[in-house]
């Protein structure tokens, strides 16, 4: 039995377990109908030409784990943010683990999906929001919706600043053969509000696991979001990280994605204008080897006037690490005086590394700023040479070079203690050590 015929089959038993009469029921039927019809994605479609999932589909996935896994902090700590304080939801292989959390619902919700789906109270926020903007066509997401019971609810009312930022981390132990989970997160951000998020998926071993993530962010009129995605996984780890973002009227919404580590990861961004005068950020570093594989396939749809998006995107591949960044800026009749900038620069630091890069600008409206650039290239030979006539040593002055690359996006990182685990991180990927474990 295949993983797709694993799915479908085990459809019905999930539903029991999490209620078959559940108001959610319909949307899960037709979700999993989707996912029945179209299957799972394959180099035939455009969106997916440079990526494949063939290889990854041939392991065994247990697709619900058998029991409950426990972890001791101590053996996690350095993964989190634990220089400052935050909140944290922590799931240990798709399972809520409540001693390693720190909820709230004092003033603001800090919880699970699954009580959001469950609880009365919470019904009206669902009924608004649950499913608006997520795909409805798009296979993975709708195969994500059909399973959609466990991940992170966050619910900022207007007119509150979460007083310290919230940590998502999703822990895969291995004690599966082979695992896969598809959390679905829902973060509303009300009127005046501002909130910031780190989210990060984590394997704990080198067993396969596959993650199918959904999450669906909602700004309101001027609230701030800033979201950061830390990917720094195992060699045996796949991610498809699907994230839909909805924007009213003066908000300002960024997403910074980290890609480090993991054996394939696929990351679809998609922000969709509801409002005037509203920015949107789309920031990310790649830095691969080995035979790591990124794809990033963004779409900003600017459907409304007065407003602007910012895109940059900067990647560093050696070895045989292939790259894929697909960036779609679309701008209806309606979006007068728009000002959309992309850009992807990336650096080949092997002549067996590959990128694939495809921006795309579609413009219908007449009254606009619009550019998209794209560069792909090898470091300064006169810049290296200059460097180490004043006594830099090759390897310091090539990671100086990189940093120096990859620095506007590390600038753009608002969390002080994030932007010095970041540049840790980058540092260690570029070969230059600086002492730091993780």
């Amino acid at each position: 039995m295949d993983l797709k015929e694993k799915l479908v089959s085990s459809f019905m038993a999930f539903e029991e377990r999490v209620d078959v009469h559940s108001d959610l029921h319909d949307i899960r039927t037709k979700a999993l109908k989707n996912f029945e019809n179209k299957g799972f994605p394959t180099k035939k479609e455009e969106a997916w030409k440079y990526t494949s999932l063939n290889a990854i589909l041939k392991n065994d996935f247990t697709v619900f784990p058998k029991a409950e896994n426990a972890i001791e902090f101590n053996h996690v700590k350095k993964y989190f943010l634990h220089e400052i304080d935050t909140y944290k939801l922590v799931f240990i292989d798709g399972v809520f683990s409540s001693h390693l959390s720190s909820t709230t619902h004092d003033g603001i919700d800090v919880c699970l999906m699954s009580s959001a789906l469950t609880k009365p109270k919470y019904k009206m926020v669902i009924d608004t929001y649950f499913n608006q903007i997520a795909s409805k066509d798009e296979s993975l997401t709708t195969l994500n919706t059909a399973f959609a019971s466990e991940g992170a609810f966050i619910n900022i009312p207007k007119k509150k600043v979460a007083d310290k930022p919230i940590e998502i981390m999703y822990f895969s132990t291995g004690n599966e053969a082979a695992l896969m989970v598809q959390p679905r997160n829902l973060v509303i951000v009300g009127e005046n509000s501002h909130v910031q998020i780190i989210e990060r998926h984590q394997s704990l071993n080198e067993n396969p696991v596959l993650t199918n993530s959904v999450t669906e962010i909602f700004a309101q009129k001027r609230a701030i979001i800033d979201y950061y995605k830390i990917q720094n996984d195992n060699s045996e780890a796949n991610l498809v990280d699907n994230t839909y973002v909805s924007q009213q009227q003066e908000s300002h919404a960024s997403v910074h994605t980290f890609s480090f580590g993991g054996n394939l990861t696929r990351n679809n961004l998609n922000f969709y204008h509801y409002g005037e005068r509203l920015t949107s950020t789309l920031n990310g570093i790649t830095i691969l080897s080995d035979k790591q594989h990124v794809d990033h396939y963004t779409l900003v749809k600017h459907s409304t006037p007065n407003c602007e998006s910012f895109q940059d995107y900067k990647g560093i591949f050696s070895d045989r690490s292939t790259g894929v960044f697909n960036g779609k800026v679309l701008v209806e009749r309606e979006a007068q005086k728009t000002n959309a900038f992309q850009k992807s620069n990336n650096i080949l630091l092997s002549d067996k590394a590959t990128i694939n890069a495809k921006p795309q600008l579609e413009i219908f409206a007449d009254d606009v700023k619009c550019s998209h650039g794209c560069t792909i290239g090898q470091l300064d030979e006169t810049a290296m040479f200059y460097m180490q006539s004043r006594g830099i040593p090759k390897k310091e002055a090539k990671a100086l070079l990189m940093y120096a690359f990859s620095n506007a996006v590390i600038e753009s990182i608002k969390i002080p203690e994030l932007k010095q685990r970041i540049t840790k991180i980058i540092a260690m990927k570029l070969g230059v050590n600086l002492g730091f474990d993780l």
